[in-house]
């Protein structure tokens, strides 16, 4: 843009961010209500699924954004948020900071499924191929590689594979391993992505080039550069998201999604009407 925002006066909780605390709040609120009063899960419902999932709704690309885990998630993301943000809204102003917001929260959510995709891409086709020849050891190998929690964890799939080991030559298994195949595949998509990290993440690399040197202090300890900051949170996540830990339950990828669209935002924008940095 050509000139900076003026505002009527510099806010520490202007009122964009104020508004998103708020919203947030009331969600994370309304979730532990009516899941302790109703049994009604809010996360499942506004929470992101795969498209291939009897539960995805077109809305759950924006929905998902504003119900979160558990308190830690929701603090650390509101907190972030503040933290990055209502220096942004005060310098591009409340329109523009929500467009962002909302288009890197979105944008998140497109990256996570074109990644679950190819996730399950694979993990479809593997299936395919224990289907045209299934055997105990397929099926071993099948569950170990895609779905190591339930392989590694004591419950159904692993007594079906110990009991199975006792008469490997038995083909009374095979069907019951098919179906065991399909419901791995299905509950896999039934989990759903929440949170705004990815608009955060979109945020922070927002702030990290409008004010590149401005000394940001982790921990309130330790001062670093807002561009080294915005490196490092990226290599993290894209390492994170590569290394693939089964016990990582962490949509790395939808982090990378908001910096992502968030970068060619601004340079849109950049190139558009010019751009205010410090």
């Amino acid at each position: 843009m050509s000139q900076q925002y003026s505002p009527a006066g510099f806010s520490l909780l202007p009122p964009v961010v104020k508004n998103l605390l708020i919203i947030n709040g009331l969600f994370f609120l309304a979730t532990l209500s009516l899941n302790s009063a109703f049994g009604i899960e809010l996360d499942n419902i506004l929470g992101l699924h795969y498209f291939q999932s009897d539960l995805f709704r077109p809305y759950q690309f924006v929905t998902y954004m504003f119900v979160h885990a558990n308190f830690s998630h929701v603090l650390f993301n509101m907190f972030a948020l503040w933290m990055f943000g209502y220096l942004l809204e005060n310098v591009w102003g409340p329109k523009r900071f929500l467009t962002y917001y909302m288009v890197t929260g979105i944008g998140a959510a497109i990256v996570q499924t074109f990644v679950h995709w190819l996730d399950f891409a694979s993990i479809q086709a593997a299936a395919q191929t224990y289907a045209a020849n299934p055997t105990l050891d397929g099926f071993v190998a099948f569950v170990r590689h895609n779905f190591p929690r339930h392989y590694e964890a004591e419950g159904t799939i692993r007594n079906f594979i110990n009991e199975w080991s006792l008469a490997r030559n038995s083909p009374a298994y095979i069907p019951q391993s098919l179906e065991y195949a399909s419901q791995l595949i299905k509950l896999q998509m039934d989990i759903p992505t929440v949170g705004a990290s990815g608009a955060v993440y979109g945020i922070l690399l927002a702030f990290g080039m409008m004010f590149p040197n401005m000394l940001v202090y982790i921990y309130f300890l330790f001062p670093i550069k807002a561009k080294w900051i915005v490196i490092l949170y990226g290599a993290i996540e894209l390492f994170s998201g590569i290394s693939n830990n089964p016990s990582d339950n962490v949509a790395h990828f939808a982090h990378l999604g908001g910096m992502i669209f968030g970068f060619f935002l601004i340079i849109y924008w950049k190139k558009k009407s010019g751009f205010y940095s410090s």
